[in-house]
């Protein structure tokens, strides 16, 4: 990621942000297709890997081939998308997914498929970046007049001065959601959770464990 000052960011999907959720929705009895838009390796952000957890660290080593040798995600679409097959779309946070995602009309595709056959979303802090896909070609904003759970602009702006970020970040996720009509549900980088119809939205990597409670939960009373 290009920061404002040119400097670069190495980033992907945090690890934490992916696997807790997953491994709460796993207890639950879900699998997982692991898919990115073009089949390229997941980027999972190591450096914030909790390497104490021995259940975070199992559920990685269990789908680390496929982290690494994911399906395609336009693959997936021209296979053809079952509702029988999916109870959920997950986007893992991290600030990678403000790359690529937001321009990806596949991206987009999904996330209306999964809107239009009652599939819930998943997503967490800069996940819902992808959310922005479905602008494409001219469409209206398919999460506008929605309560979500985003990580915040303000925190972002605060990162360099600590260390975490090299620069100012290109632009803000949480401000333009709010532009397109999204109701923020948190103005800090918190355990916040929120469900609204179909969408399930968490803050930050504190609302991980939250995220994945909210998701399995809902899912099964879903499925019962």
């Amino acid at each position: 990621m290009k920061m404002q000052n040119g400097k670069l960011f190495s980033t992907g999907n945090h690890p934490v942000e992916t696997l807790v959720p997953m491994l709460h929705l796993k207890e639950a009895g879900y699998e997982f297709d692991i898919s990115t838009p073009n089949g390229k390796p997941a980027v999972i952000e190591m450096w914030a890997f909790p390497r104490q957890d021995v259940h975070v660290k199992a559920i990685y080593t269990e789908y680390k081939d496929r982290f690494e040798k994911p399906m395609s995600l336009n693959e997936l679409v021209v296979d053809g998308l079952n509702i029988e097959d999916y109870a959920a779309v997950f986007i893992p946070g991290g600030h990678g997914a403000m790359l690529g995602l937001p321009e990806d009309d596949v991206v987009g595709s999904v996330l209306n498929w999964a809107h239009d056959n009652g599939v819930f979303t998943i997503s967490i802090c800069h996940g819902p970046a992808a959310f922005l896909s479905t602008l494409i070609n001219g469409n209206d904003f398919l999460y506008q007049g929605y309560k979500m759970a985003v990580f915040p602009d303000s925190v972002d702006a605060q990162s360099p001065f600590i260390g975490y970020l090299p620069g100012k970040m290109p632009w803000g996720l949480s401000e333009k959601l709010k532009e397109l009509g999204v109701n923020l549900a948190n103005s800090k980088a918190d355990n916040t959770v929120c469900r609204d119809r179909l969408l399930i939205t968490g803050a930050s990597p504190l609302a991980a464990d939250a995220l994945g409670k909210l998701a399995s939960e809902t899912l099964a009373s879903v499925r019962t």
